[in-house]
């Protein structure tokens, strides 16, 4: 099994008590950035997953496809969570970056947070649909 096996496997498996297991994936100055957060460390890329747990119920990432290198890959996934009784799926893209140990060093999600998840919620929905509306071009 490949390294990123092993680390798309974690995250499909991933829950509060295989956070600590982090140190085996990431290198310790490793970046995680999203659309939220943009932090350095073991300890700061574990309070992003422990605060996922926290907000949401029954989270888990779904892996679709991947491609990669000896030193970076790219994932697609879905995010699905429960957030007040409703289940949400968030559909994104991630960038590993290895180092030579084949640590991640770099972790860049990109997903559209607008539609996956603003305009899912009750106050922020109705504006961002019409704002959305207001700049497409056609």
């Amino acid at each position: 099994m490949s390294r990123l096996d092993l680390l798309i496997a974690w995250y499909e498996s991933l829950c509060p008590e295989t956070l600590a297991e982090l140190p085996l994936f990431y290198a310790a100055d490793a970046r995680f950035k999203d659309p939220f957060n943009d932090v350095r460390g073991h300890a700061a890329i574990t309070a992003v997953f422990a605060h996922m747990f926290a907000t949401t119920q029954a989270p888990r990432f779904l892996v679709r496809e991947r491609l990669a290198d000896t030193h970076q890959a790219f994932v697609t996934w879905d995010f699905e969570f429960g957030l007040k009784g409703r289940r949400h799926t968030v559909h994104g893209t991630t960038r590993f970056v290895f180092d030579t140990e084949g640590l991640v060093v770099e972790h860049r999600d990109y997903w559209d947070a607008a539609e996956e998840l603003w305009q899912q919620l009750p106050v922020l929905g109705p504006i961002t649909r019409w704002l959305r509306r207001r700049f497409a071009s056609s």
